[in-house]
């Protein structure tokens, strides 16, 4: 994550429960499928060490059946001290408990928490101080927050601003106003659905006016109802499609991460899908939410521009400030193009996005020379630029980063042991084993002045053959074409 250029992780419920995490049996102990608090106090002191932010999935708008209150409730009906804890009344429920109780969008194995009750809230708030305490987290996201009692929402703001000043409050909302939830009183970001929705649709649709239409007029442009707000933007999760498998064209993932990386908010990437994971949400939970394991990652592309396109978008938004903070202003627009500029404190960085499947042009009507951070081109902006079929561009002012030649590699672990693997390839071969009479060098260009001299013709069409082999074998297994693994390359890398 770390090479990748990922500053924080947002882990999923990682708390005892029966089932998904999301039906909460303790919210003290870690669930012992995953391992113990110890183990995981661990985990989160080595992602702190590596510059690294933790932020917990809080589930507090409902627990499982398992939940330790709720079964004293079932043990002792009426007479538990806990039955005012849920939405108890007469009346019987689908489990036959003697006693009807109000679940989560009718869901009864997720038991709806009372959050008027005081005792329920000082227990919450307790476990999060406990979470700070012990694993040293840096925030939360509100699990179904568009269910919570909105008092309950600010009195849980001002606990966890107590504990610390930067803590991060993230609220899963859907649809309405997220003012309702964004607002110094309670979150300090909430999931940008619907600007999900429009990212991939204009892609899909081909009309990028959709997107536009939302980051400009009604998200962040002069008249913006979040303008100056930091949502939590996103192109998949999990609980729906992953992008890969979304989009009617792969070939738009890198304009689809570019524009997430670029426009307004706090860009998020759902494990598995920098590397191209798929699955559909008809296919069910198990296939949105994996074990990931990278060198068996049978259902993605692991693809290679992609992973970099990301680490380099990482590190752009990370290192120019316009991306975090600047305001928004669209230059161009057309059914397949898109272009704005993000500007703060006299800087300003460009976005560029062509869907189409033909070369375009953009003109920005700017002044001086500007650096693509993902090609590291050099463009001078008061002229006619253009970026390829199915390509991106996001240009700054020289001298602020240098992204284009960022290193992305991937730990992995093999048996017991902890390797570091440069993702540079789709097969988990080594480069010892494809090319043994080469000296290993640590840049490209220093493996083809190793070659140099040494491999005959025959060497070259041995390897070349072997390499074409391949892609068969990884175009068939995937479902796609030859000429769509290869047209993921630039020209340059053809």
């Amino acid at each position: 994550m770390k090479k990748l250029g990922f500053n924080a992780v947002y882990f999923g419920p990682v708390f005892e429960s029966t089932q998904h995490g999301y039906d909460t049996a303790d919210y003290t102990k870690i669930d012992s499928r995953l391992g113990t608090n110890k183990d995981f106090a661990h985990v989160c002191k080595e992602l702190h060490k590596n510059g690294i932010k933790v932020i917990l999935d809080g589930v507090f708008n409902h627990v499982g059946r398992d939940f330790w209150a709720f079964k004293d409730l079932r043990d002792k009906k009426f007479s538990s001290p806990y039955k005012d804890w849920f939405h108890v009344r007469d009346g019987n429920s689908n489990y036959n408990d003697g006693f009807y109780y109000e679940g989560w969008e009718g869901h009864f194995e997720l038991v709806k928490l009372n959050l008027y009750n005081p005792a329920v809230k000082a227990h919450i708030f307790e476990t999060i101080t406990k979470w700070r305490d012990e694993f040293g987290i840096d925030g939360i996201r509100l699990d179904v927050a568009y269910c919570l009692d909105l008092n309950f929402l600010k009195e849980l703001r001002r606990h966890c601003k107590g504990i610390a000043g930067d803590f991060w409050l993230m609220g899963e909302t859907l649809h309405g106003d997220y003012n309702k939830w964004l607002n110094p009183e309670m979150l300090d970001s909430v999931t940008n659905y619907e600007c999900y929705k429009g990212i991939y649709s204009s892609f899909n649709e081909l009309n990028m006016f959709e997107i536009a239409y939302s980051l400009g007029n009604r998200q962040f442009g002069a008249g913006g109802i979040y303008k100056g707000k930091q949502l939590y933007c996103f192109v998949d999760n999990h609980d729906v499609g992953r992008i890969a498998s979304v989009l009617k064209n792969p070939k738009h993932l890198i304009g689809v991460y570019t524009l997430l990386f670029t426009m307004p908010g706090v860009p998020g990437v759902y494990y598995g899908s920098e590397y191209g994971f798929l699955a559909a949400k008809s296919q069910g939970d198990d296939a949105l939410r994996p074990e990931f394991d990278v060198d068996n990652a049978g259902n993605g592309v692991l693809d290679v521009p992609l992973t970099q396109t990301i680490a380099k978008l990482a590190k752009a938004h990370a290192a120019l400030k316009p991306l975090c903070t600047g305001d928004y202003r669209q230059v161009a627009l057309q059914n397949r193009t898109l272009a704005f500029a993000r500007s703060c404190d006299n800087e300003t960085v460009y976005s560029l996005i062509n869907a189409g499947d033909n070369e375009a042009s953009f003109y920005l009507n700017g002044a001086g020379n500007y650096t693509d951070a993902l090609s590291g081109e050099t463009f001078d902006v008061s002229k006619e630029i253009k970026i390829p079929a199915y390509g991106a561009a996001v240009l700054y002012q020289a001298g602020n980063i240098n992204t284009a030649e960022t290193p992305v590699r991937v730990e992995t672990k093999h048996k017991a042991e902890h390797h570091e693997k440069p993702v540079s390839h789709v097969n988990h071969a080594s480069k010892e084993q494809i090319l043994p009479q080469a000296q290993l060098a640590k840049k490209p260009d220093d493996h083809v002045k190793t070659l140099k001299g040494r491999l005959t013709a025959g060497d070259l069409e041995n390897i070349a053959g072997a390499v074409i082999e391949k892609l068969w074998d990884i175009a068939d297994e995937r479902g796609v074409s030859i000429d769509y693994l290869v047209g993921r390359s630039d020209e340059k890398h053809k």
